[in-house]
C-alpha cells in the first residue's frame, strides 16, 4: 500500500501545472478579468473593463474584423479606420486600372465626396458574446454516436442564434472551443457600405515586398483607411449616397509619443487558426510531408508569375493580388517547418504524450475515459496522410492554374446537367452563361497571360505526377508512359494545347453548340473529370469521416490534459473569433552572432533603396522628406523617425491590421507579420523566436500629413501628445 501511494505521488508531481508565461496566450475578452492582476504586474494601466464591457463602451467598440480574415479599428467618431495596406489591398487593386493605378501611386481622399464605395466589402462589429456550453451540450451524452452528436448540437446551434436575433438586425453565430467542450455565442452587427479613404503608394505600403516578408527588421508603411457608412439611425444599410458615416460608441485615441523598449502593449484582433494541442503525428504530417509539397508547388508558381510581373505595368496589376496570397503562406511555412525542426517539435509532443498515457492510467475512472487515445491518434493519423495529401495536391496542383479552375467550371456544369436530367436547352442556357464568363477572361490581354498559365499548368501538374500522382494513379502513369514515351511534361502540353479552354475561339466553338458528351472528351476535362473522381468522389468521404473522428478524439485529448494540468490557465486556440494577446516590447536574437533591436527608422529604407528592383524603389517625395529631415511631430526622443517595432505580443494570421495599444489603451501601432523564425508560435510558441511586427502610428501619421498631404484625415483623430 505505501509502495503504491508513493508511486502515486511521484507520477502527480511529474505533472505540476505551470502557469502560463504572460507573452503567450490568446485570450477571450469575456474572460480576461483573470489575466488581469498579470497584466498589471507587466505594465497595464487600466482595467480588463475598460477593454470589454457590455454594459459601458470599451475598447471592443473600437475593434473589427475587416473582410473575412483582417482586423480594423475605428480611430475618429466618424467611422474611419484603419487597417494594413494588404488587408485592403484587393479593394484597392479593385479600384485601379491602368491609367488610375491607386495600387503603384497610392490615392487620398480629401473629403468624403471623393471616397470610393468598396463592393463586397464587410466589417463585422461584436455587441456581446456569451458562455452558451450548456445550452448548445443539452440532451448530449457519452453513449451518442458523433453523428448523433452533432444532429443535437446543431438543432441547439439554431434556436439559441434564432432567439439571440429575434427582431433586431443582429446576426449571431457559435462558435467551438478546445474541440468542442465549451461553446461562445458572437453577436454581431454586419456594416456593408465601405469606402476606400487613403492608402499610401505600393513602394510604401508593401516596401521590400515578399523578400522582406515575415522578416525583421522591417521597413514597410503596411495601412490603409477606410470609412464605415451608416442610414440616418446609425444602423448597417447596403450603399446609398444618402448614408452618413457611422458613428462608432468607442474610437481609439492615438499615442503620439509611441512606445520603447521593454513597454507594455497588447494587440486586440481576430487572430485565425492556432493549432497548440496537435499530437505528434499531425504536426510530424505537416513539417515532414504538407508543407514541403506546398512549399515547392508554390516556388513554381511564383517564379513564373514574378518573371510575368517584371515585364510591364499592367502584368504587376493583374498579377498584384494573387502572387500576394500565394507568397504570403509559401513564405510562411519556410519559416514554420524550421521552426518545428529547430524546436524538435514532434519529440516534445511525443515525450507529452508518453505522460499523458501513464497519466491515464493511474485511476479506473482515467482509463475508461482516456486510454489508449494516443494510440487511436497513430491509427487515424496513418490512415488520413494520404487521404490529406490528395486533397492538397488538388488544390495546390491540379487546381493552380486558370485553365484548370475554368475546366472546374465546364466539368461541374456538365455534372449538374447529367444528375439533373437536363433538357437540352437547359444545358445550352447554362453554357451560354459559362461562355459569357469566358469571353471576359480571355478578353483580358489573353495572349500574355496565357503564355503564363500554360507554364503554370504544366509545371505544376509535372511536380504533381512526379512526386505523387505515378505512385497513386496507376490510369494516368499508364497513359503518359504508352502515349507519351514517359514525358509527364509532353503529357500536359498536350492536354492544354488540345483543349477547347485554351482559346476563345475553341470555347466559342464548343460552348454555342454545347454537348455533354463531346465536352467530356476534352483532354482537360477528361483529366480532371478522374481525379475529381478519386480525390473528391471516393477519398473525401472516408477523408470527412476520419476529420471526424480525429475531432472526437481531440475533445477527449484536451479534456484530458486540462484535468492533468487543472492549475494550468489554457487559452483556447485561435478561430477568428476576437482576443486579447499582451507582452511587452522586445528585442530577439534569431540565431548565433545575429541579435536585431526592437525598432526601425526611415534610415533603413535609404540602406535599403535600390532602384533597380521595384520592391526597393523608394518614392521620391519620402526621400525628399528624409533628405529634409521634415518629419514634423512624429519623431521618438532621439529625433529619428521611426517604421516599426517588435513586441512579444501572440499573434496570428487574422491579426493582421490589428490596433497595437499601450498601457492606457492607446493605439502606439497597427499589427502587420510575424518574425520569421517565430512562425511556428501557431503550433507551438518560443518566447526567445516569437515576436509580432508593428508598424508605428508615427510613421503612418507622417505619411498622411507629410507625404500625402491629407490634414483632414488628421484633423479627424484625437492624437495625444
Amino acid at each position: 500500500m505505501v509502495k503504491k501511494i508513493i508511486i502515486y505521488f511521484m507520477l502527480s508531481t511529474l505533472f505540476l501545472p505551470l502557469t502560463s508565461i504572460a507573452d503567450e496566450g490568446m485570450w477571450l475578452p469575456i474572460l480576461l478579468k483573470k489575466r488581469e492582476a498579470d497584466m498589471q504586474k507587466n505594465g497595464m494601466k487600466i482595467t480588463t473593463q475598460d477593454i470589454y464591457n457590455v454594459n459601458n463602451s470599451s475598447l471592443k467598440d473600437a475593434v473589427m474584423m475587416f473582410g473575412r480574415g483582417c482586423t480594423g479599428e475605428f480611430i475618429s467618431n466618424e467611422g474611419l479606420l484603419i487597417t494594413n495596406h494588404h488587408c485592403g489591398y484587393s479593394n484597392i487593386v479593385a479600384q485601379s486600372t491602368v491609367e488610375r493605378d491607386y495600387l503603384t501611386n497610392g490615392f487620398w481622399a480629401y473629403n468624403k465626396g471623393e471616397e470610393l464605395p468598396c463592393a463586397g466589402l464587410t466589417i463585422t462589429l461584436l455587441a456581446y458574446m456569451e458562455d452558451v456550453t450548456s445550452k448548445v451540450l443539452e440532451g448530449v451524452n457519452n453513449k451518442l454516436s458523433e453523428k448523433e452528436r452533432s444532429l443535437i448540437i446543431d438543432k441547439n446551434i439554431k434556436t439559441i442564434c434564432e432567439a439571440a436575433t429575434k427582431d433586431n438586425h443582429y446576426k449571431a453565430e457559435i462558435k467551438p472551443f478546445y474541440y468542442g467542450n465549451q461553446y461562445f455565442l458572437y453577436v454581431n452587427e454586419v456594416f456593408t457600405d465601405i469606402r476606400l479613404v487613403g492608402a499610401p503608394p505600393s513602394n510604401i505600403g508593401k516596401f521590400g515586398g515578399d523578400t522582406d516578408n515575415w522578416m525583421w527588421p522591417r521597413h514597410t508603411g503596411d495601412f490603409s483607411m477606410f470609412r464605415v457608412y451608416a442610414n440616418k439611425d446609425n444602423k448597417p444599410s447596403k450603399y446609398s449616397k444618402d448614408n452618413i458615416p457611422y458613428t462608432p460608441k468607442k474610437f481609439l485615441k492615438i499615442n503620439g509619443k509611441g512606445v520603447s523598449e521593454g513597454d507594455f502593449t497588447f494587440v486586440f484582433g481576430y487572430p485565425g487558426t492556432t493549432q497548440q494541442f496537435l499530437t505528434s503525428h499531425a504536426v510530424n504530417q505537416i513539417a515532414k510531408n504538407e508543407n514541403p509539397a506546398r512549399i515547392k508547388l508554390r516556388s513554381a508558381r511564383l517564379d513564373v508569375y514574378n518573371n510575368a510581373m517584371n515585364e510591364s505595368p499592367a502584368q504587376r496589376l493583374r498579377y498584384a493580388s494573387g502572387v500576394a496570397g500565394i507568397a504570403n503562406g509559401w513564405k510562411k511555412w519556410i519559416g514554420e517547418t524550421k521552426g518545428i525542426n529547430r524546436l524538435d517539435v514532434v519529440s516534445k509532443k511525443q515525450e507529452f504524450e508518453r505522460k499523458f498515457e501513464i497519466w491515464s492510467n493511474v485511476t479506473e475512472q482515467r482509463k475508461e475515459e482516456y486510454s489508449g487515445i494516443i494510440s487511436s491518434f497513430e491509427k487515424t493519423y496513418s490512415e488520413i496522410a494520404p487521404l490529406e495529401m490528395s486533397y492538397l495536391y488538388l488544390n495546390e496542383a491540379v487546381l493552380a492554374s486558370d485553365f484548370m479552375k475554368n475546366t472546374k467550371d465546364v466539368l461541374s456544369m456538365i455534372k449538374r446537367a447529367t444528375k439533373n436530367n437536363y433538357t437540352k436547352q437547359t444545358s445550352q442556357k447554362e453554357a451560354d452563361l459559362l461562355l459569357e464568363k469566358l469571353e471576359k477572361y480571355f478578353n483580358n490581354d489573353y495572349d500574355k497571360h496565357n503564355i503564363v498559365d500554360r507554364t503554370i499548368f504544366i509545371q505544376t501538374m509535372k511536380i504533381f505526377y512526379e512526386d505523387f500522382a505515378n505512385k497513386k494513379y496507376n490510369w494516368i502513369k499508364e497513359r503518359i508512359d504508352f502515349n507519351f514515351k514517359s514525358s509527364p511534361e509532353a503529357y500536359f502540353s498536350y492536354v492544354y494545347d488540345n483543349s477547347f479552354l485554351s482559346s476563345k475561339k475553341k470555347a466559342e466553338k464548343a460552348l454555342k453548340k454545347f454537348k455533354v458528351e463531346k465536352s467530356l472528351s476534352d483532354p482537360a476535362v477528361e483529366l480532371l473529370s478522374a481525379l475529381w473522381g478519386d480525390v473528391i468522389e471516393k477519398d473525401m468521404p472516408r477523408l470527412t469521416e476520419l476529420e471526424s473522428r480525429i475531432d472526437s478524439l481531440y475533445r477527449v485529448y484536451v479534456k484530458g490534459q486540462m484535468e492533468m494540468e487543472s492549475a494550468k490557465e489554457f487559452y483556447p486556440d485561435a478561430n477568428l473569433t476576437l482576443r486579447v494577446a499582451y507582452g511587452n516590447v522586445k528585442p530577439y536574437k534569431p540565431k548565433d552572432g545575429v541579435s536585431y533591436k526592437s525598432y526601425t527608422t526611415i534610415e533603413g529604407i535609404m540602406e535599403k533603396e535600390n532602384p533597380d528592383i521595384y520592391d526597393y524603389v523608394v518614392v521620391p517625395k519620402l526621400k525628399e522628406l528624409y533628405n529634409k529631415k521634415d518629419y514634423g511631430r512624429y519623431t521618438n526622443e532621439k529625433g529619428e523617425m521611426p517604421v516599426a517595432f517588435i513586441a512579444s505580443n501572440h499573434t496570428t494570421g487574422g491579426n493582421s491590421g490589428s490596433p497595437v495599444m499601450d498601457a492606457n489603451g492607446n493605439l502606439v501601432g497597427i499589427n502587420f507579420d510575424r518574425c520569421w523564425e517565430g512562425t511556428m508560435s501557431d503550433i507551438a510558441y518560443d518566447l526567445d523566436q516569437c515576436r509580432n511586427i508593428s508598424l508605428d502610428i508615427r510613421y503612418c501619421l507622417f505619411i498622411i500629413e507629410k507625404l500625402a498631404g491629407a490634414n483632414n484625415l488628421i484633423k479627424e483623430m484625437s492624437i495625444i501628445e
